[in-house]
């Protein structure tokens, strides 16, 4: 089988759940005869019509409350947002509307909803094409929040939340969308996503996901050239969060290191940390370590400054290298 990237991965899952579902339909901005900004839907109107890969106006609170509409209807819609910083129009339907109907309901109701989303910053996006929006949404009870960090993680994962009876937030890590290539499941697996061991090792423990995983990885191999063995593991979910990997890590390597690009405060690594001090404080032998944005209201547009707001390679090196010899 050829090798994929993460945005051909998300178009071939698209695609088999549109051929094999009639329930199943895509909407969003430019979805249609554009084929998606970043392409993700091209062809696919093409194929299956506009009622089943729809255009929509320019009006996220409007496409996502036409969904979770569609969704109680009995259909299965896959919504896209074109940049995870647009969906905050939409904030009011998804949290106060699609996030409570299986509670408001006492179980009577489900809302198969995906709204996919890509987000982080990628190069020249600037303010309002780089946010990362994972806390804001895994805060919410009633939503699943999940985050593919590679090409078949994302044809799995994607296949899995399109046959979810919850909504499900589906951030797609844009600046790793092409530069990634692995070979694809010849079908979809079933199975929720949890928390994945990428690379073991008993010396410290790192928590990544979307771009900041695969810095740690790449951190990770080159501690390996001084004998320090660096765990990486990859959440996948991270509403609802699969802990017990992580706290045995920990357990094991007794130092933990968790590594986003959104800022700090408030942000899912602080939950991760406040969760492992819960339950596995006493294996502990260092203090915690985050790496983090900074605390800006956005990513600056010019690129050496772009560059200061990122994890870096040798900055995930030195912290995880003083962490694993304190």
């Amino acid at each position: 089988m050829s090798e994929s990237t993460i945005l051909q991965a998300v178009r071939r899952a698209l695609h088999e759940a549109l051929a094999g579902d009639p329930t199943v339909f895509v909407l969003g901005e430019d979805v249609g005869v554009r084929g998606g900004v970043f392409q993700a839907t091209a062809g696919l109107q093409a194929e299956f019509g506009p009622e089943r890969v729809m255009d929509t106006p320019l009006s996220e609170s409007g496409l996502v409350g036409v969904a979770i509409g569609a969704a109680l209807a009995g259909l299965r819609p896959v919504a896209e947002i074109q940049f995870a910083d647009f969906v905050h129009p939409a904030f009011n339907q998804l949290v106060n509307e699609a996030a409570k109907l299986r509670y408001r309901s006492a179980g009577g109701w489900g809302c198969p909803l995906v709204v996919r989303m890509p987000y982080g910053v990628v190069h020249g996006g600037g303010l309002y094409h780089g946010q990362s929006v994972e806390a804001l949404f895994a805060h919410v009870p009633g939503l699943r929040v999940v985050s593919p960090s590679s090409p078949e993680d994302a044809y799995q994962m994607l296949h899995w939340a399109i046959r979810c009876d919850d909504p499900v937030i589906f951030l797609e890590p844009k600046r790793i969308y092409s530069s990634l290539r692995a070979e694809l499941p010849a079908s979809p697996q079933p199975g929720e996503p949890g928390t994945r061991i990428c690379r073991s090792g008993d010396d410290a423990t790192v928590v990544a996901w979307g771009p900041s995983l695969h810095v740690c990885l790449a951190a990770a191999a080159r501690l390996a050239e001084e004998d320090i063995a660096v765990e990486v593991l990859d959440p996948r979910s991270l509403r609802p969060l699969d802990m017990e990997p992580i706290l045995e890590s920990v357990r094991r390597s007794g130092r933990l290191c968790v590594v986003h690009e959104d800022n700090g405060s408030g942000g899912l690594g602080a939950e991760i940390v406040a969760r492992v001090a819960e339950q596995a404080l006493f294996h502990l032998d260092a203090p915690v370590s985050r790496i983090t944005g900074p605390e800006i209201p956005g990513a600056p547009y010019a690129p050496s400054l772009e560059a200061m707001v990122l994890p870096s390679l040798e900055g995930v090196i030195q912290t995880l290298r003083l962490l694993a010899l304190y």
